[in-house]
């Protein structure tokens, strides 16, 4: 490995989100859970689909998720909403086995951190064959419901884990994520496919400055950077 690869030989903790990170955006997976938000909103609220539409976006961009809003604003139920929204169609995600060969390659502990539940990340990680790479999942129930970025749920992560920021690297999609990462000491890689973000709403949200400060290394494929990385030295 060259001098050049990223230096990564200081970092024995993975931590990965799941969605439009793990796999590309291309498999429009997300279109499934946004058409489910809306459908959800749609008869809670007794609105057509443009408006749901609307009140769907707005609460993703003011409270961090759709849920986030539809719990302080109208109370509701999370299981509830959760259960509805991720009851999708996994079969369009393919197996991903440089993905697999790239994670098995890496030394020490390896995480999911999504604003998902457990169940979907786990039929995720199953269609794309690296579950067994995994070592556990935080989700959005572990963070007692707060979402991504909100610094609280970064500590409730790191504490559940016992991380040492300093040793963990984060991988994300949307650059907003990685600011509370950057903040406790991790080191950060933006993952942008080539193809963007598939939600329009959302799409420019991880396209970070040249020069932000909290983006460390920037990857439109993760397998292929994973494996070019300098890592720790075998004992």
């Amino acid at each position: 490995m060259t001098q050049t690869s990223p230096d990564f030989s200081a970092i024995d903790v993975w931590v990965f989100d799941l969605d439009n990170t793990l796999y590309p955006p291309s498999c429009n997976l997300f279109a499934q859970i946004d058409v489910k938000m809306r459908a959800f909103i749609g008869e809670l609220l007794n609105v057509d689909g443009d408006e749901a539409y609307r009140l769907q976006k707005q609460y993703y961009r003011d409270h961090g998720t759709t849920l986030s809003g539809l719990m302080q604003v109208n109370g509701v139920k999370p299981e509830e909403f959760l259960n509805f929204v991720h009851d999708i169609d996994v079969s369009v995600l393919a197996p991903n086995e440089a993905l697999a060969d790239a994670l098995q390659r890496l030394p020490g502990r390896r995480l999911v951190f999504t604003n998902g539940t457990v169940f979907h990340a786990k039929r995720v990680l199953d269609r794309i064959g690296i579950h067994d790479h995994v070592e556990d999942i935080f989700d959005i129930v572990h963070a007692g419901f707060i979402p991504k970025p909100k610094l609280e749920t970064f500590e409730r992560f790191v504490t559940k884990h016992k991380i040492d920021p300093k040793r963990a690297a984060m991988f994300e999609d949307l650059d907003r994520n990685l600011a509370p990462a950057h903040a406790l000491g991790m080191t950060t890689v933006l993952v942008r496919s080539a193809d963007g973000h598939a939600d329009p709403a959302v799409r420019g949200w991880g396209d970070a400055p040249a020069d932000a400060p909290h983006v460390h290394h920037r990857t439109e494929d993760l397998a292929k950077f994973l494996t070019t990385i300098r890592l720790k030295a075998a004992p």
